[in-house]
């Protein structure tokens, strides 16, 4: 899709995706819509029968305007701009596993790349998905993360999971403890230390200081507990020093998220998924916000699943998703 002549990076739309269709993606979608109406300035890429029955169980008479691209959107306020990514001729069904849904979810986050690769949207908001659906629609992909690193055009990406007070970086991210500890080798190391100081230059921290986490229980204990930090992350970190990258450790994981929340560090780089993620979840979802670094378009997403115990119920809170929305208006695109 070309962008339109009229249209630059920094006027163009942001792009909501719409998510797994049988989970709370659609419908925290539309309270946004509706708990916003001043900033109304985005699109929806999904399905316009999805979004309609979402507004409709809702009891809001919202007009869902199916478009073909970017430059059709109307963007007015007065109705939801839906770019059809998916012609579902009924509904998925709801609270479960569906290919269809797999495949619709699929279908926005690949138009939705395409768009801001082209510059026709200046960031992308993705709505939860479900990793079981993708693989029953025969997409062999772990989550949004992967699919943006297959598509998105960056050389290599990382996930950061942020809320208002602490910030992480993942040197490894879905794929079992023992592949982790594999996966955590020197090249990975460097890669996170810096996108997580480009990611925070992003959000314009001028001078990021950056914790890395240990591998090991009290960071190996000198080697009593393991040896990766001695052989592959403190040589990381000092390699990451000489390119000017204000980092240390490494520092015992079960402590280094307490100090970056007293102010100590901005960044922490954590070794695998749940050491990452724990700690910014237990803070509370409806603050926490991911987004993928090393693209070169602005991605943020919401820190909940597709909730599929409570869709359809019309209690999803959509405060997360307004947060990575939010989120997504502070950070430019950077140099990764």
């Amino acid at each position: 899709m070309m962008v339109s002549k009229l249209m630059t990076n920094e006027t163009a739309p942001i792009a909501v995706t719409m998510g797994d269709p049988s989970g709370i993606g659609p419908e925290i979608i539309a309270k946004m819509f509706l708990r916003r109406p001043e900033q109304r300035h985005w699109i929806v890429v999904g399905d316009p029968l999805v979004m309609q029955h979402a507004f409709a169980a809702l009891g809001a008479n919202v007009a869902v305007r199916t478009i073909s691209s970017v430059d059709q959107a109307a963007l007015d306020g007065a109705g939801l701009d839906v770019l059809a990514s998916s012609d579902l001729a009924v509904l998925p069904p709801v609270g479960t596993v569906s290919a269809d849904s797999g495949q619709a979810a699929y279908s926005a986050i690949a138009t939705a790349i395409r768009l801001a690769r082209a510059g026709s949207v200046r960031v992308i908001v993705t709505a939860p998905i479900n990793k079981e659906a993708l693989a029953a629609a025969g997409h062999d992909y772990p989550g949004h993360t992967e699919i943006l690193a297959d598509q998105g055009g960056g050389v290599r990406v990382a996930m950061m999971l942020a809320n208002d007070e602490i910030r992480t970086v993942l040197v490894t991210i879905h794929c079992s403890l023992a592949e982790a500890i594999r996966r955590a080798d020197y090249p990975a190391q460097m890669a996170a230390m810096r996108l997580a100081h480009a990611g925070a230059r992003a959000l314009g921290i001028t001078s990021p200081r950056i914790a890395v986490a240990g591998l090991n229980p009290h960071a190996g204990e000198g080697g009593l507990f393991g040896d990766e930090e001695i052989r592959i992350i403190g040589p990381a970190i000092a390699a990451a020093q000489a390119e000017g990258i204000d980092a240390s450790g490494p520092w015992p994981g079960d402590t280094v998220f307490m100090q970056a929340r007293k102010g100590r560090f901005d960044v922490v780089v954590a070794q695998y998924h749940d050491q990452g993620l724990i700690p910014v979840k237990y803070m509370g979802l409806e603050k926490g916000v991911n987004v993928t670094l090393g693209l070169p378009f602005v991605r943020t997403s919401p820190d909940h699943g597709t909730a599929f115990d409570i869709a359809g119920t019309g209690t999803a809170d959509p405060s997360s998703l307004e947060y990575a929305f939010d989120y997504a208006l502070k950070l430019h695109v950077p140099s990764f």
